[in-house]
């Protein structure tokens, strides 16, 4: 903390600004030599959490860190990874969540660099990075790309070896949720279901409204796999991150190659909100939620509506020519999602679990028969 930390980073006024930073970076250094040595002759298990960098995870290497950032060391690098979508699915929650890993620097606000300002350039687009030590991730969160036609092209030019994260959940609620926070800017929109429908009485859906045709997974998906092996995408459910949101956390962190750091320890349910929050956020001591935007009461829809959604939708998760992979959107209520990010249960089958949530699936609707073909 710049602004209070007087007796520590103060002291060397009356020196040329190139001296009194050096002379301060060599104060931060020896704090932290100091810091370390406590650490090691402390007794096994005693102190840990004092140390701790983001969230109280990073233990000294996390103290190293934020202290070497904040000596302005490292540099800005482009985004290794990027949580291309869906809106409504969970994102932010994730970017949040991901942020108390040390290893991991990510932008908050939404760049829309490769949607609406990829013109500005890449060196515009990494000016906007927060600085990076080696081994640290760069991340930004964008739901909108996933639906971007142009996206997957412009992020592939930037690097193919970037690594796509997908928090998806039952399209159904999602565009519910959708028009939830539409409704809260614009109250006087009409209902969900006339805007749902181009002709109810034949019951022809309107796909041009964007809340529906987000959840139109496959089609979307085709186009990310013109450029990316499905390998450097991960399908995050929306629905575990409300429910297990460590098992989730670990499942990402594997994908970036990240030690296992964020854990149970780290959340707390808030029921008022009814999902998980952090008990303590990226850079603070303090417990954090996410804001009044997020969770909001949905409205009551019409449960015909609801099923006709569902009727819509799974057809065009299983068309194999579409999605070009044999039933990759096997969809039955939101397990569609709750499979792709869960091989571990599918079918009893643990060897599932090196495929870090990458394979084919079809479902029977009726019996719930699974069938399951690995990809990786």
């Amino acid at each position: 903390d710049e602004g209070g930390g007087g007796e520590l980073l103060g002291g060397s006024a009356e020196l040329p600004p190139w001296q009194a930073a050096a002379a301060r970076r060599k104060r931060l250094l020896q704090r932290l030599k100091q810091r370390r040595r406590r650490q090691e002759e402390a007794p096994a298990g005693g102190g840990g959490s004092r140390a701790g960098g983001s969230g109280g995870g990073g233990g000294a290497a996390g103290t190293a860190g934020t202290l070497a950032l904040l000596l302005g060391e490292g540099s800005k690098r482009l985004p290794q990874a990027i949580i291309i979508g869906v809106k409504k699915g969970g994102t932010r929650a994730l970017l949040e969540f991901l942020r108390v890993h040390p290893d991991v620097r990510a932008v908050g606000a939404e760049p829309h660099f490769f949607d609406r300002n990829y013109e500005r350039g890449l060196a515009w687009y990494r000016d906007l990075m927060p600085r990076t030590l080696e081994g640290q991730i760069t991340m930004e969160k964008t739901p909108s790309y996933f639906v971007t036609k142009e996206a997957p092209a412009r992020i592939s030019s930037m690097s193919k070896g970037t690594k796509l994260i997908v928090v998806v959940r039952d399209p159904v609620t999602r565009a519910i949720s959708d028009y939830t926070q539409t409704l809260s800017k614009k109250p006087d929109i009409p209902t969900f279901e006339s805007l749902t429908f181009k002709n109810r009485t034949t019951g022809l859906i309107d796909t041009s409204w964007s809340a529906i045709q987000i959840g139109i997974y496959a089609k979307h998906l085709e186009n990310w796999l013109l450029y990316f092996p499905i390998g450097q995408i991960l399908f995050v459910s929306g629905e575990r991150l409300i429910t297990d949101p460590a098992g989730e956390l670990g499942r990402v962190q594997d994908f970036l190659g990240l030690k296992r750091i964020i854990t149970d320890k780290h959340f707390y349910f808030n029921k008022t909100k009814g999902f998980p929050c952090l008990k303590k956020a990226e850079g603070s001591s303090k417990p954090h939620c996410l804001g009044k935007t997020k969770g909001r009461t949905h409205p009551d829809i019409d449960q015909e509506v609801v099923q006709r959604l569902r009727d819509f939708y799974r057809p065009f998760n299983m068309k194999e020519e579409r999605a070009h992979l044999k039933g990759f959107w096997g969809w039955e209520l939101h397990t569609e999602m709750m499979l792709m990010a869960h091989p571990e249960g599918v079918g009893g089958d643990p060897s599932l679990q090196a495929c870090a949530g990458n394979f084919l699936v079809s479902s029977g609707h009726a019996g719930g028969n699974v069938s399951v073909t690995k990809i990786c």
